[in-house]
């Protein structure tokens, strides 16, 4: 088989650059703000909240937790470790140098996703994998490179795609062929949510809130003594704000994947920018944006990348056999409306619109 020469960039559905990505966080999961009275900012002071943010990933993180003192410096140790694991951006990384092929060594957290990888690709037959970034970029960003793209070039990169094609064996990965990258994007975050918030349980904290970049994983109560509310957007095409619906829940996780602003339409109706690692090419489903419920926030953040791929209907059936998932869903319809959809677990949860 002939060698294909292509420049590969980290796949940049999910590790973009900050301003563009604030504003794609902004269109899928937030924490709801509500106004305290005074009476309640003097109990959130008597619980002494602690808040740590910044930013990791290309992206913001805001954590919120009970404890008497700031744990800010180990927050950032977690996610500095996870980023010299699974950056594809930090040409250090454990990854990095696999995809270079300097070195075929992983570390604990490199293993524990590849191993989640891969039992999250055979449960939604292929929609996950976590190397197909090469088709991604052939496409571009919002799909910019779609009029340039032919079927040979879909065809030849495939060959470099296909997580059945990648084995960790003895702590080392080996790839069938040299050329082919894993990007873990589409777990990461997901991934450095539950790192945060396992350290905060080893540090004996059972309430608090871990958010990077729309990835939320949530234990205990908030400062009010109540469950966490987790606003969803509605699908617009302007840099707007209107709550889709509100789930009040706790010790869950959640994530959202959809770049529902930044669609393409055909024949009428709506598609988000999508591609199907099992065909190449882009989805044709109508799912603008899916939200998944797990106890574990990078297996929330997989399933709902998955779901994008699978569509409406055979997300459904991935859902049947995982009862320890909940989704909700936005898409579009035939005449271009939208509409919701959501696991009946949900129902006592959502807060807006009963």
């Amino acid at each position: 088989m002939k060698k294909i020469e292509y420049n590969y960039e980290p796949h940049r559905l999910k590790w973009w650059h900050a301003p563009l990505l604030l504003l794609l966080v902004l269109g899928t999961i937030f924490i709801v703000q509500e106004r305290t009275t005074d009476s309640q900012a003097k109990a959130w002071k008597q619980q002494e909240v602690q808040h740590s943010e910044g930013m990791v990933f290309g992206t913001f993180y805001h954590i919120t937790y009970q404890s008497a003192q700031s744990l800010d410096d180990s927050i950032k140790a977690v996610l500095q470790q996870v980023d010299a694991s699974l950056s594809p951006f930090n040409k250090q990384s454990v990854i990095s140098a696999i995809n270079h092929n300097t070195s075929m060594l992983t570390d604990a957290m490199l293993r524990e996703v590849f191993l989640m990888a891969q039992e999250i690709s055979a449960e939604t037959d292929g929609a996950f994998d976590i190397t197909v970034a090469p088709l991604v970029n052939l496409w571009g960003f919002g799909f910019q490179n779609m009029d340039s793209v032919t079927d040979d070039m879909v065809n030849d990169l495939r060959h470099y795609v296909g997580i059945e094609k990648v084995k960790l064996t003895n702590g080392k990965i080996e790839k069938a062929h040299p050329d082919m990258m894993l990007d873990c994007s589409a777990i990461a975050k997901g991934y450095g949510v539950d790192a945060v918030g396992r350290m905060l349980e080893h540090q004996g904290i059972h309430s608090y809130m871990v958010e990077i970049g729309g990835e939320v994983r949530l234990r205990g109560h908030n400062p009010r003594g109540e469950n966490w509310n987790i606003g969803i957007n509605k699908p617009q095409e302007k840099q707007q704000t209107d709550i889709e619906q509100i789930i009040s829940t706790t010790n869950t996780s959640m994530a959202t994947s959809g770049n529902y602003r930044n669609f393409y339409v055909k024949e009428g109706k709506k598609y988000a920018h999508t591609i199907d690692p099992r065909t190449g090419y882009p989805v044709q489903h109508n799912i603008l944006s899916a939200t998944v419920l797990a106890e574990d926030c990078a297996v929330a953040d997989a399933y709902a990348t998955s779901f994008m791929v699978l569509g409406l209907d055979s997300a459904k059936q991935v859902l049947q056999k995982h009862p320890e998932l909940q989704a909700f869903f936005i898409y579009s319809t035939t005449d271009g409306k939208t509409k919701e959809w959501y696991s009946p677990q949900l129902k006592n949860l959502l807060k807006k619109n009963k």
